[in-house]
């Protein structure tokens, strides 16, 4: 996994595709004029793809392909499909292939949500968040059950920020997926950090059914490492300002609790 994390820090500083368009500054040997054949630019923009590039000649391979604009997405296509190109380069294609086409790439790009290719997956879920397409909301859901780390991190990301409701039990399901927990070397089982995201998120799209259980948690021992969190939900949920002490806010929520119980 932290392998992964480092390949995900590398792909995000390197590639900030949605930032504002500029002139290109790519040698004008590369550049072709908006009548240049089609075939020319993507024979152009393959051989590019295919090197591994350094960060400042990513850049430049951006604005290059952005100045192609439409007669650039064959070729970006073909490099998002095939495994004949470094991941940190179809990662940068799907941006753009985003960039280029707006929201209409939306059902073409959701597709890759289910590549055997994690780095496609994510720079996917990545690609759509950043076009605001909030639309692709089961999907994001099916992807909290992703097999890579990184990926369920991400899906959980676009269902917070695009405040997908629906999706809240899906979200609430992960406490319950042993993939989100980890086996340290002194033994027992320990929540990741990925755990808290999704208690906090419950509580984000005010997820009703989840009020009891943790209304239950909030006052056991074994959830202390995640008591901030459990209390950030109920908050969410109910609507109600805990005091600020930890021992005020366990009786807090255990009056809550009783309120709640229907006799």
């Amino acid at each position: 996994m932290i392998r992964s994390v480092l390949i995900v820090l590398s792909l995000s500083l390197s590639v900030n595709i949605f930032a504002a368009k500029s002139k290109s500054n790519a040698p004008q040997s590369k550049i072709l004029t908006s009548s240049s054949k089609g075939n020319a630019v993507r024979s152009i923009l393959i051989n590019q793809f295919k090197r591994n590039l350094k960060a400042k000649e990513i850049s430049d391979l951006k604005k290059q392909a952005l100045n192609y604009a439409g007669k650039a997405i064959p070729a970006l296509v073909y490099i998002m499909k095939s495994s004949e190109f470094p991941d940190r380069n179809r990662w940068v294609a799907t941006f753009l292939v985003g960039q280029i086409m707006g929201k209409k790439s939306g059902p073409f790009i959701s597709k890759f949500l289910s590549h055997p290719n994690w780095v496609l997956r994510m720079a996917s879920l990545k690609t759509l968040l950043a076009l605001k397409l909030k639309n692709y909301g089961d999907l994001y859901g099916k992807a909290l059950k992703d097999k890579s780390f990184i990926v369920r991190k991400q899906a959980l990301e676009n269902i917070r920020k695009f405040g997908l409701e629906k999706q809240a039990p899906v979200v609430w399901s992960m406490l319950y997926d042993k993939r989100n927990y980890y086996n340290p070397k002194d033994g027992g089982k320990k929540r990741t950090n990925l755990i808290k995201e999704a208690i906090k998120t419950v509580g984000e799209l005010k997820f009703e059914k989840a009020k009891g259980p943790l209304l239950s948690m909030v006052q056991k021992e074994k959830y202390k490492d995640i008591f901030p969190e459990i209390d950030y939900s109920l908050t969410r949920i109910t609507g109600k300002n805990s005091p600020d002490s930890l021992k005020l806010k366990k009786r807090f929520w255990r009056k809550v609790a009783i309120s709640n119980q229907t006799f």
